[in-house]
């Protein structure tokens, strides 16, 4: 292994750490509205919207939430969004990223193009697809005005899973996707996520989270990749959904998670934030906010949320695709994100037994999007 290499440019780093920065501000945290058209049309039917999944009512979905209230919106530091999205308008003509950027809230963009068999490996498991065109496309964001991105990989934890292979196989895509971004200008968000589909208790997730995180970590040294530069986007760790003992405290969920991180990602990554992994919109707050009360564990980066389904279920539920309703799914997310704002600072008091669409299970099994 060479030790002759070089980090980018002063500039260049300059530019990665203050984008980075931004976007794990106190308080605040992600809204992931990443979705694909495929995940779109699941989102609509479950929540009974009985609109066709075509490009203009997913738009009409999307400048629900990119047109609220830059007064009222509270939480929200950045966004992912879908390639779709990045180049959609408003009904007034003006482009979405103009509207983002007016809420001061930072644009990223989602580059993986989805999970594939990882052949060889033990049944079910996966890699990442996108890497071969990905300079391009991270020129083209780029241009196009995002200055963060987002890669999923996916690791499944069974009786021999996750293989060596795969976890290796994931923590080098995930090391190459981040160089590319960076030499791109582009912050790059890893999220090397492992599933909470299955049987294990609290302790195996935690086991495996660990390796998981100290492999991605070794991969990105490896590979020469500027830290201050980058964000991380971990699952909490919480027992398999199917698991016999059942679901575990926020403050066992918290101890766990925390320790896990504490153990294997490097003081000079700027801000972890969350998947919220199917919980529900309210046991995702109330578990953020658990982690972030903790005392005794070194916490020395931004902890707070990068929450698709977790930020928008009471929202598309209040809007119920219909035009009238507009305001209510607006006041819905803007009721998440503040509460989502007050758990990164360790400072909401729910009790995770919330009613309605932010009580609901979010859990969908080999989850994809």
């Amino acid at each position: 292994m060479t030790t002759y290499f070089n980090y980018p440019s002063a500039e260049l780093q300059a530019e990665l750490s203050s984008i980075a920065k931004r976007v794990a501000s106190p308080g605040k945290g992600i809204l992931a509205a990443d979705e694909s058209e495929g995940t779109m049309g699941k989102r609509f039917a479950g929540a009974n919207i009985a609109l066709d999944n075509n490009e203009d009512n997913r738009r009409k979905y999307r400048q629900l939430l990119f047109t609220v209230s830059k007064s009222e919106l509270e939480g929200i530091s950045g966004v992912i969004l879908f390639h779709e999205t990045l180049f959609q308008k408003a009904d007034s003509g003006r482009p979405f990223i103009d509207l983002i950027k007016e809420l001061g809230i930072v644009p990223g963009i989602k580059l993986d193009l989805g999970v594939k068999e990882l052949f060889g490996a033990e049944e079910g498991e996966s890699t990442t697809q996108g890497l071969d065109d990905l300079d391009k496309r991270c020129k083209e964001y780029k241009k196009a005005g995002c200055d963060f991105a987002k890669w999923r990989c996916v690791l499944k934890i069974g009786k021999n899973t996750p293989s060596y292979l795969a976890i290796m196989e994931n923590a080098n895509v995930l090391a190459r996707y981040a160089s590319i971004c960076q030499a791109n200008g582009l912050v790059p968000i890893v999220e090397p996520e492992v599933l909470c589909d299955g049987t294990h208790d609290l302790d195996r997730c935690q086991k495996v989270t660990e390796v998981v995180l100290a492999a991605t970590y070794k991969a990105l040294s490896d590979h020469h990749v500027f830290l201050e530069g980058t964000l991380l986007k971990p699952n909490m760790v919480t027992p398999g959904q199917k698991c016999p003992t059942g679901p575990a405290t926020p403050q066992a969920v918290a101890r766990a998670t925390l320790t896990a991180l504490s153990r294997t990602v490097p003081a000079a990554v700027p801000g972890i934030c969350f998947l919220s992994g199917g919980q529900s919109e309210e046991e995702a707050s109330v578990n953020l906010s658990h982690i972030n009360m903790i005392t005794d564990i070194p916490r020395p980066w931004n902890v707070s949320f990068s929450f698709g389904r977790a930020l928008q279920a009471s929202a598309l539920k209040a809007w119920g695709g219909k035009d009238s309703q507009v305001r209510d799914g607006q006041k819905a997310l803007l009721v998440r994100a503040k509460i989502n704002g007050l758990a990164q600072l360790g400072k909401y008091q729910g009790d995770g037994k919330a009613t309605g669409a932010a009580g609901e299970s979010l859990f969908v099994a080999n989850h994809q999007y």
